[in-house]
C-alpha cells in the first residue's frame, strides 16, 4: 500500500505534535496531503516550537490542550479520521524520582485518548516504546519477547499498551501499536544520547562522559519512524498488533560516541562516568530490534543509514543557530 496516497485529504489528529517525533510526522502528513489537527500541551507564554512554520498553514490546526484533561481532548478527537497519539511523558531518570506523573500523563491521558476514539469512531495509532521490552532475553527483539518493566517510564508505557489492547479486544476500537525503536535525528532534546553528544563534540568538549559505555540500540532515523507511524495506521492488518519500528541493527553506546566523533571532525576523550550510571537492575543492556512484522504487515522498512542520519543530525545541531536548518538525506 502507498500510504502517502491513503493518507491524502484525511483529517487527522496528532497527539504530542510540537515533539521532536511528533513534528516530524506532521511534516510527512502535510507532505502526503493531510489535513492536521496538532495537539501541543499548552504553554501559558505560547511557544509554538518546531511548529511554528504552520502557523498559518490551510491544512494544518494548532490546538493547544493536556491530555489529563478529558474534555480538550474529547474535543480534538471529534470529527477526525486518525489519531496519532504521540504526547507523553518520556525520559527514564526523571521518572525514578516522580512516577506518578508519568502515570498521569501516560496512562490515564492515554485511556481519555482511546475513550474518545472509541465515542467518535476514530482509529487510533498508539506509540509504545523498545523500553517495554527491559534487557533483550532473546535477539533480535520480536514482539512476543516479554514485557519487563525495569523503570516506572517503562512501567507506564507498558499500561497504556495494555489499555490500548484492551480497547480493541473489549470494544472493537480500531487500535494499531507503534514501538519505535531508538529514534533519532534533527529537533531531539539534548537529553537524548545522540544530541548530547554532540552538542559537546560541536561545542569544543574534550572530553565526553558518559555512563555505561556497553549498552547497545537499535537506532531510527526520524523521518524512517514517521513513515513507519503512516504505515502501520494505513494498514487494516496492524489492528489490534503491537508492531516494532527499528533498523534491525545494533551499536554500543561507546562505538556510537566514537562514530559521532568522527563525524563531528572534533577531538575528543571518551570518559565513563560512575555517577552518570542506571540503578542497578534498570539498566537496559541491549535493545536489537525484529522488524519483520512492519514489513509483513504494513510495507515498511528504514531507508536511512546510521551514518547518513547521523551526519545529517550533526549538521543541524552546528547549524542550529539558523532559524531554518534544513536536515534532508
Amino acid at each position: 500500500m502507498n500510504e502517502r496516497n491513503h493518507w491524502a485529504g484525511r483529517l487527522v489528529l496528532v497527539t504530542g505534535a510540537e515533539g521532536f517525533i511528533g513534528s516530524t510526522l506532521v511534516d510527512e502528513l502535510v507532505r502526503a496531503g493531510c489535513r492536521i489537527r496538532a495537539f501541543t500541551h499548552y504553554k501559558p507564554y505560547a511557544e509554538k516550537g518546531f511548529l511554528a512554520g504552520y502557523a498559518d498553514h490551510p491544512d494544518v490546526e494548532l490546538l493547544t490542550g493536556d491530555v489529563r484533561d478529558p474534555v480538550s481532548v474529547y474535543s480534538a478527537v471529534e470529527g477526525v479520521d486518525t489519531v496519532f497519539h504521540l504526547a507523553a511523558l518520556i525520559g527514564i531518570p526523571y521518572s525514578y524520582a516522580a512516577p506518578d506523573s508519568y502515570v498521569q500523563t501516560n496512562v490515564v491521558g492515554t485511556h481519555h485518548v482511546l475513550a474518545a476514539c472509541r465515542r467518535f469512531g476514530a482509529r487510533l495509532v498508539h506509540t509504545s516504546t523498545s523500553e517495554v521490552y527491559g534487557t533483550a532475553l532473546t535477539a533480535p527483539i520480536s514482539e512476543s519477547h516479554p514485557l519487563q518493566p525495569q523503570s516506572p517510564y517503562s512501567a507506564s508505557k507498558i499500561s497504556a499498551d495494555m489499555l490500548a489492547l484492551s480497547y480493541w479486544h473489549s470494544f472493537d476500537q480500531p487500535v494499531a501499536i507503534c514501538r519505535p525503536f531508538n529514534t533519532y535525528g534533527p529537533r531531539q532534546s539534548a537529553r537524548a544520547v545522540i544530541p548530547a553528544i554532540l552538542q559537546q563534540l560541536h561545542g569544543g568538549a574534550k572530553e565526553i562522559r558518559l555512563g555505561s559505555l556497553t549498552p547497545t540500540r537499535d537506532f531510527t532515523f526520524a523521518t524512517d519512524t514517521a513513515r513507519g507511524f503512516m504505515a502501520i495506521g494505513a494498514s487494516d492488518q496492524a489492528l489490534g498488533r503491537a508492531i516494532n519500528l527499528g533498523t534491525g541493527s545494533e551499536i554500543s553506546i561507546g562505538n556510537l560516541v566514537e562514530l559521532l566523533i568522527d563525524i563531528s571532525g572534533q577531538d575528543a576523550q571518551i570518559v565513563s562516568d560512575p555517577q552518570r550510571m542506571r540503578p542497578a537492575g534498570s539498566e537496559v543492556q541491549r535493545l536489537l530490534s525484529d522488524n519483520a512484522l512492519a514489513k509483513e504487515l504494513a510495507g515498511w522498512e528504514p531507508t536511512v543509514s546510521l551514518r547518513t542520519g547521523l551526519e545529517a543530525t550533526s549538521r543541524w545541531i552546528h547549524a542550529r543557530g539558523d532559524g531554518n536548518i534544513a536536515y534532508a538525506v
